[in-house]
């Protein structure tokens, strides 16, 4: 994206800094992270110190810095799903795309996250794949799902 684009973004709200979480989500959205550019012009535009652009930025989970993949992966590693094999799904995903967590793959079709808890315990272990929810989740079921995905991208 240019920074035109990125121009377009930011300047769609008023110079006011209770807009700055608003400018980057809509900055996360069409580029799947926040570019430097993007806080620079942000931080110019609302008048403010760059370093408070940044706190949020790495505060709010939702928010990125480093481009991330077209799929987002959360693999859930609460206590239920820990004790129920999450750590195997975490080693499955990652031998099959080749990444760690909060990696994302070369081609940029998936990144990889840890999470603390996805609510869904009774389900465990659990992966949520962009809004797509996994329960009860298998080593042997990972390359059948994370392979729907490729397919997907080759359609």
């Amino acid at each position: 994206m240019a920074n035109q684009e990125i121009s377009g973004i930011v300047m769609k709200y008023p110079q006011e800094r209770r807009f700055a979480l608003a400018a980057m989500q809509d900055m996360q959205r069409a580029l799947s992270y926040i570019p430097r550019e993007g806080l620079e012009l942000l931080a110019e535009h609302l008048q403010c110190p760059m370093a408070e652009l940044y706190s949020m930025a790495t505060f709010y989970k939702a928010l990125s810095l480093r481009p991330r993949g077209k799929h987002i992966i959360k693999l859930c590693n609460g206590t239920a799903c820990h004790i129920r094999g999450s750590v195997n799904l975490r080693k499955c995903v990652s031998e099959i795309l080749g990444i760690e967590a909060g990696e994302t793959t070369p081609d940029g079709l998936f990144t990889l996250e840890i999470v603390n808890c996805l609510g869904a315990c009774a389900s465990s272990p659990v992966i949520l794949i962009d809004d797509i929810f996994y329960g009860d989740v298998t080593a042997e079921q990972v390359p059948e799902i994370l392979s729907a995905y490729c397919e997907k991208e080759t359609i």
